[in-house]
């Protein structure tokens, strides 16, 4: 088969890339050190986290001169998100590092005074200019497709000055902001996007790439709802995992965070089991799921080099599952069995290896952020959230909240931030703190959710899956009112969880909050409604998403 040689950096999860590459029959071979580029016909340089610290590398492993090399022999050349990014000449996340220079206009951070930053989610590609009305598609670009972003900085869009360099420009839009998505001239290709995680749409343009296919007509002209621009509703499928009384991992769910079935005498009390985790990672995918999720509930059993069960079902499921996965559990510093120290870092790095793209932190976040209120809101640079946002950037650091309601008579009545509730106590009382929990949900903290937040975003965290205790398991919806609360607090992406029942819960909190995404679990693992069903009920109802795409 042709080979693709890919340049490893150490820059967040390119086994799924690695995967993708092979999907559409191509070889992986792995850039080792610069000598190695000279070899390569096609190179790809794949990245995600700051730029600063991704072109420093290059610079300090010796990869920009060869890099350029290539480039100037007419090779094909692929740049995906920070690789992308790489060929321009800077970018205000990092000033004094200079980029490739391909390009010479600066990257700028998006403006967070009307949406989230980072961008995480699916978003357009749109060819500009004359191609567009041709209706020619770029290298497998189709303008009723989205594709996976996630960045806090983007070139912007000026009509007509990239295209006069001899530059095709793909863009997009967030906001109120036009930024550039893809960009191609000659043997050079460059996508904001991640292909590999964009399902069958990536998947093609990383095939036209590899194939030297950058022109081709557009199979049909899409219609004008399926090209609107902009971020669509992530809807998203939760996976919690965790050992049975055999000792297998399966997939399960809990009421109120408790996962053993109730009748005691059939199951004698059993760990609910509804299923296999990858098969049913496989099957969510299928159905449009715009992520998966694999929450490790029973966390790390002996140490975490021993976790191999975890780690080889995120191998397995980024073999066949090509949108963004996020694993929590057991993301700490740590000591192994022989008394060897593991921190949160490399525990990270374990995951982004195997196959993960994101990291779920959840009881760390609290004492992590107690202990930031407690020094004065001071950053230490030594927490795991810190540390591996500074690795890989704060889009791989997700955050699990946990809070349960303590209704309280008055404002006055607790030094907590709290809320007027629509939804009276069992006393009557009109108002509510939301309590921060930890391990499990089975221990209180005092700590309320808006000092938790705004801390881990304060340290590094790139979005907040926000749970409800109180709602886990009862199929009643949504919690809108804790929801809106933490959107108010903070600028960075939130995803709704726990209560989801059916579809119209999905269309209620997508209406009535400005959540980023909302997640699913129970309600999708009994098969009560499949991920395509609520999708196509949001569609109905005027909301944007992204619909599944078969083949290539």
């Amino acid at each position: 088969m042709p080979t693709v040689h890919l340049l490893d950096y150490v820059a967040g999860n390119i086994r799924s890339l690695a995967n993708a590459i092979e999907k559409i029959g191509y070889t992986v071979e792995w850039v080792t050190s610069p000598a190695d580029i000279s070899k390569a016909e096609r190179l790809i340089l794949p990245g995600v986290g700051h730029f600063g610290h991704c072109m420093t590398q290059l610079a300090s492993a010796g990869y920009v001169e060869p890099i350029q090399e290539h480039i100037k022999a007419g090779k094909p050349f692929m740049g995906i998100c920070v690789g992308m990014q790489a060929v321009f000449e800077s970018s205000e996340e990092d000033p004094r590092v200079p980029g490739l220079g391909l390009i010479l206009e600066q990257l700028k951070r998006f403006q967070d005074a009307d949406k989230s930053v980072p961008q995480i989610g699916w978003n357009s590609a749109n060819t500009s200019g004359k191609e567009k009305v041709a209706e020619q598609s770029l290298y497998g670009l189709r303008p009723n497709s989205k594709y996976y972003y996630v960045h806090s900085y983007a070139a912007p869009y000026r009509e007509g000055e990239l295209e006069k360099a001899g530059w095709a420009v793909a863009t997009a839009r967030y906001g109120e902001e036009e930024f550039v998505g893809a960009v191609a001239r000659d043997n050079v290709f460059a996508t904001q996007f991640h292909p590999e995680k964009s399902g069958a749409a990536g998947l093609r343009v990383l095939k036209a790439f590899l194939d030297g296919k950058k022109w081709e007509t557009l199979p049909e002209v899409p219609s004008a709802a399926s090209t609107k621009e902009g971020l669509t509703r992530r809807v998203i499928a939760c996976l919690d995992v965790r050992t049975n009384d055999q000792g297998d991992l399966v997939v399960t769910k809990g009421d109120q965070y408790d996962v053993r079935e109730k009748d005691g005498v059939s199951s004698g009390g059993a760990v609910r089991n509804l299923g296999k985790p990858v098969d049913m990672a496989r099957r969510y995918y299928e159905q449009g799921a715009d992520e998966v999720t694999f929450l490790n509930i029973t966390s790390f059993r002996n140490c975490p080099v021993a976790d191999t069960p975890m780690l080889e079902i995120l191998r397995r499921t980024s073999e066949t599952v090509f949108v963004p996965l996020t694993i929590g559990g057991g993301i700490r510093d740590t000591v192994d069995t022989d008394g060897t120290a593991i921190s949160a870092l490399d525990i990270a790095t374990m995951y982004f290896k195997s196959g993960a793209d994101k990291v779920s932190i959840g009881s760390d976040a609290v004492t992590a952020a107690e202990a930031y209120h407690a020094a004065g809101k001071k950053l230490t640079g030594k927490t795991a959230i810190e540390s591996i946002s500074s690795a890989y950037g704060n889009q791989a650091v997700v955050i699990s909240v946990d809070p349960r309601r303590v209704y309280v008579s008055s404002p006055s009545a607790t030094p907590h931030h709290t809320i007027k509730t629509s939804t009276a106590g069992p006393n009557g009382e009109e108002y509510c703190w939301y309590q921060c929990t930890i391990k499990g949900g089975r221990e209180g903290r005092d700590f309320d959710v808006r000092q938790l937040v705004t801390a881990v975003e304060a340290m590094g965290a790139g979005e907040i899956l926000l749970n409800c205790i109180d709602k886990d398991g009862t199929n009643s919806g949504f919690d809108l009112e804790l929801i809106n609360d933490v959107k108010n607090a903070i600028s960075i992406p939130v995803i709704a969880s726990s209560g989801a029942g059916n579809p119209g819960h999905f269309q209620e909190v997508f209406q009535k909050t400005s959540t980023d995404a909302a997640l699913g679990a129970g309600m999708f693992h009994r098969q009560e409604y499949t991920v395509k069903q609520v999708k196509d009920f949001l569609q109905g109802k005027g909301l944007l998403v992204r619909q599944f795409e078969e083949t290539i």
